[in-house]
């Protein structure tokens, strides 16, 4: 019995099934019908165009709202084209005047555009394809006649296009080519394929045999003996062939498109290794696009005519257009696709320099902890010197540029002394934490990384802790001096009390904080970028070998100040470049009425010193030092947090970490806080032991990190 009552209702729901279908079938034929009533063969070319967007929006309409899913509605699109042509095969008249009118339009239209140039970068520089796909977003596109390329941009103006054409089964596509085309049409665009490849391996050659090029490959190389000058003879010789399917020819083709392929990979391991430039990296992007355009069209001229073959390499084609057109409309992706390389390269070079400030064992913690000090001493005289110039009357830009040029002698000093800075090392030895997120499938691979995340949080510690050991005894030192000499405190009471306010966690100062950690990651990318544009320059090399500088000081000692400022162009221009920020970012906020300022923890500290000693004991019973004393704290918290934070997150894009591995390394970490807080602070006092018998932590997820998709 239950079997029975199944049946019935298997065959109610077919019934009802064929009723709706049935029911949509009365609906498409009106609608169609509508449609086709407007086709006409001796209408004007706008108004063709237009018939033809109409049909195609009737295809791939679907309501704003539906609880139907994507795959669902690609089944309606599909279900709709065949009712098209099923009407039409129905209706002789009817199908007369609309192929007639879509011939008209095509052998009309003008083909070499759509194969040659649409999804493909345009501009012949990367500043020029940004403007113009800017443009094209806000302003109106003119109205293109007879242009094929327009026509079809605008059939399929989304993306989810390309899946629906994807999902068209053979048959369905032989159909629409015997109702559109003929094989008169068919040769029309045989030859505009082939002026399109001309077009393209011209547009190669051109890059691919410029000074750029060539002297990042086989400069002595001839000319003509190029992959790319061969490329574009052994394409002539196939062309000129009568035979489409000249299988020697075509193979000689296909061989050196992969050989121009492998030389933009060698131009990248170029870059990757001796500097980046955006404009280079977008004259590669565009050429590899081309080359697989030409790729694209050579399988399409070699298809067997009137075969599966030939109908799915037009598929394949007419999808890679939409493809291509939407993903070169987009103005994140170009910025994206130019600028990845050269973040890469930065990333890399603050990781090898951020190797120097992790401290792994207790003597490179007390060799961080020595040079901190140092650089608090420094940091002593940095804050005497801005007092004196807050109190000299200077108009506010002369104060800003003095503030720069003194913190760029103090933090060159530091650099040139061997010292260190409390909150510069974070936006350095982030990306080389996130170089060791490459070897996370094993337990042995995240303890390592965790024990790599304790050092660097460590190293900060240690950097923090130096800095404000040496600068509070030290200002100290110097205000009970001036004392002692002069009489008087080192600030008057108002400029002390006024001082404190300013450091108040109670107000702007977490802001200011926060704020200036992002300063001192900018100034890292500024180090990063100027040792990528060395390199890309070949300075050392200029510089080793100008004639002047070799007469003046001898080969032997112009190729070592080469060396050297090799090695110490990104510290020095960090360390300006940080100073100037420092110094004139509140200056230019200011003067757009922005209340912006600049909180360093080391500077901040030296100035809570001078009032506090200034003001005598009492100060120690006035809430407002309490309240600037948190705010050191908070100070500290932000400008190490913000700018380690940024300078991650940029490593970890630059490197594809995907999400879910960070997450998984968050947790981790968070484990082993709560089972050895200690170790993120001070170092064990048997590393070795400790390291080869971690603390006991819960089990590590290290199966969710296997199952991600790894990429770096």
């Amino acid at each position: 019995m239950k079997i029975f009552f199944l049946r019935i209702w298997a065959v109610c729901r077919r019934f009802r099934r064929r009723a709706r279908q049935h029911e949509h079938h009365l609906q498409y034929a009106s609608q169609v019908e509508a449609l086709m009533r407007h086709a006409n063969p001796f209408a004007s070319w706008d108004d063709r165009a237009n018939w033809m967007m109409d049909v195609a929006e009737w295809v791939r309409r679907e309501p704003r709202v539906s609880l139907m899913e994507g795959s669902e509605w690609r089944g309606v699109k599909h279900q709709r084209t065949r009712f098209l042509l099923d009407w039409l095969d129905s209706h002789r008249d009817m199908r007369r005047v609309v192929q007639a009118t879509l011939q008209k339009t095509l052998r009309e239209a003008v083909g070499p555009e759509l194969f040659s140039a649409t999804g493909l970068p345009r501009e012949p520089a990367f500043f020029g394809e940004l403007c113009e796909r800017i443009i094209k977003l806000v302003l109106p596109k003119p109205p293109a006649q007879m242009d094929l390329s327009a026509l079809f941009t605008a059939m399929f103006p989304e993306p989810a296009d390309a899946d629906w054409l994807l999902g068209l089964d053979h048959k369905t596509l032989s159909r629409f080519w015997k109702l559109a085309a003929d094989d008169t049409i068919a040769h029309g665009y045989r030859q505009q394929i082939d002026e399109a490849l001309i077009y393209l391996v011209t547009m190669i050659v051109s890059v691919g045999i410029s000074p750029a090029f060539r002297q990042r490959l086989q400069s002595s190389l001839p000319l003509q003996a190029t992959p790319f000058m061969a490329l574009r003879r052994e394409l002539e010789k196939y062309l000129m062939t009568a035979n489409a399917q000249d299988d020697t020819a075509l193979r000689s083709v296909r061989m050196l498109l992969a050989v121009c392929q492998a030389q933009t990979d060698r131009i990248y391991a170029h870059l990757d290794k001796y500097g980046v430039s955006v404009g280079l990296v977008y004259h590669i992007e565009r050429m590899r696009s081309q080359l697989t355009r030409m790729a694209r069209l050579m399988d399409l001229r070699a298809a067997v005519p009137h075969t599966a073959q030939r109908a799915g390499q037009v598929q394949a084609l007419l999808v890679d257009l939409i493809t291509a057109h939407h993903h070169r409309s987009s103005v994140r992706a170009l910025a994206g696709r130019s600028f990845s390389l050269l973040a890469r390269k930065m990333v890399e070079r603050n990781a090898d320099h951020g190797e120097k400030y992790i401290a792994r064992d207790r003597a490179e913690y007390r060799a961080i902890l020595k040079a901190a000090c140092g650089g608090g001493v420094i940091t002593t005289l940095t804050v005497l010197v801005k007092l004196a110039m807050s109190g000299a009357g200077l108009a506010r830009f002369f104060e800003g540029l003095f503030a720069s040029l003194n913190y760029a002698a103090s933090f060159l000093t530091i650099s040139a002394i061997g010292g260190v800075l409390a909150t510069k090392q974070p936006a350095v030895t982030a990306p080389a934490l996130a170089s060791k997120m490459g070897a996370l499938d094993t337990v042995d691979g995240l303890r390592s990384l965790l024990s790599e995340i304790a050092w660097l949080l460590r190293s900060q510690a240690a950097a923090v802790l130096g800095n404000l050991t040496a600068v509070i005894p030290t200002m100290l030192v110097v205000s009970l001096a001036v004392m002692m000499l002069s009489g008087a405190p080192l600030m008057h009471a108002d400029k002390a009390h006024a001082s404190l306010r300013d450091l108040s966690v109670i107000g702007g100062t977490p802001l200011f904080a926060a704020f200036t950690g992002v300063l001192l990651w900018v100034a890292s990318l500024i180090a990063g970028f100027a040792d990528n544009w060395f390199a890309l320059r070949r300075l050392r090399e200029a510089l080793a070998h100008h004639r002047r500088m070799v007469h003046a000081l001898g080969r032997v000692r112009a190729e070592r100040w080469a060396e050297w400022l090799e090695r110490h162009f990104a510290d020095i221009t960090g360390n300006v470049s940080l100073a100037v920020l420092l110094g004139m970012t509140p200056v230019v906020a200011q003067f757009f009425g922005l209340p912006l300022d600049v909180r360093h923890v080391t500077l901040a500290t030296g100035t809570l010193t001078a009032a506090a000693s200034s003001l005598g004991w009492n100060v120690f019973s006035s809430p407002e030092f309490w309240l600037a004393l948190a705010g050191i704290a908070a100070i500290g918290l932000l400008n190490v947090g913000v700018a380690f934070g940024c300078a991650l997150t940029l490593a970890l894009q630059a490197r594809e970490v995907p999400a879910r591995v960070r997450r998984v390394v968050l947790r981790a970490v968070l484990r082993r806080f709560t089972a050895s807080p200690r170790s993120f602070l001070f170092p064990e006092k048997y590393e070795a032991a400790v390291e080869a018998t971690p603390p006991a932590v819960p089990p590590l997820p290290v199966e969710e990190i296997k199952q991600s998709k790894w990429k770096g």
